[in-house]
């Protein structure tokens, strides 16, 4: 096996993987030749993946970034991290599952239109990536062959410093027009956690948020269906209003807890 993945590491499973000793498997598995390159993908705070980079002689890593998502979880300064200290980078979720290749808003599309060579929006994703020098793979999800036609053609366009500042510029632009659109103005600090009834504070609201800043519910409502199976969905509050009481920014959480889940609960 040429590349072996730990699969989803957060501050949990990281935990449990040390308690059976993973790192000392991985190593012996290199050394028997069962695989040759470790890596991990990583799901969690930029604290705790720095923490997980400098723990091993890892060969690679997967991130969640996006040109949306360059303060996420590892983020940019993620992947400069992984990059000084030589390790390959994979990128899923290039089009944030799906957000920045459907459903355009107006005035998003309205920027696009605007540049001087005309892309899509699922271009435009790809080629931010692409331009990047400590991007190695980009995973984007492909169902049909046509989709597999146009990541090639994409890609082949696509290389390091291939954009030019203006249209640097205008993703960035992209970029702040989406953020316009926040609906809970929710900076993820996590001073309302832990909550007493296990809820996920910022994750539900940050859910909400993107049902406004993407008008797509296909991925926040696959995401809140997750996390109502881990009894961390906005389903699961008490309204005790702890939150409200350490929240920095005086969001009336409870509100929008509410609003979350009449937003994203199947019917």
């Amino acid at each position: 096996m040429d590349f072996y993945l730990l699969h989803g590491l957060g501050h949990s499973t990281w935990n449990n993987l040390k308690k059976f000793d993973v790192l000392e498997f991985m190593d012996s598995a290199i050394d028997d030749g069962r695989i040759k390159y470790a890596g991990f993908s990583f799901h969690d705070e930029l604290k705790l993946y720095k923490e997980i980079v400098d723990s091993y002689k890892w060969s690679f890593s997967q991130i969640q970034y996006n040109y949306m998502d360059q303060d996420f979880q590892a983020g940019r300064e993620g992947l400069e991290y992984a990059a000084s200290h030589d390790l390959g980078t994979v990128i899923m979720e290039p089009l944030r599952g799906g957000c920045l290749a459907k459903n355009i808003p107006p005035d998003i599309q309205t920027i696009w239109d605007g540049a001087p060579v005309k892309r899509t929006s699922i271009e435009w994703a790809l080629r931010f990536l692409w331009d990047q020098s400590n991007v190695d793979v980009v995973l984007s999800g492909m169902s049909a062959m046509e989709h597999v036609m146009e990541n090639i053609m994409i890609a082949e366009e696509g290389s390091v410093n291939s954009l030019t500042p203006e249209e640097r510029d205008l993703i960035q632009k992209v970029r702040t027009a989406y953020q316009a659109r926040t609906h809970v103005g929710c900076t993820s600090c996590n001073y309302c956690m832990p909550c007493p009834d296990g809820v996920d504070i910022p994750l539900n609201l940050n859910l909400l948020n993107d049902v406004y800043l993407y008008q797509n519910m296909e991925k926040p409502m696959g995401n809140y269906s997750f996390l109502t199976a881990k009894k961390q969905s906005a389903a699961f509050c008490t309204e005790c209003g702890e939150c409200e009481d350490k929240c920095t920014q005086n969001i009336e959480i409870r509100k929008y807890l509410k609003e979350t889940k009449k937003t994203l609960e199947k019917k």
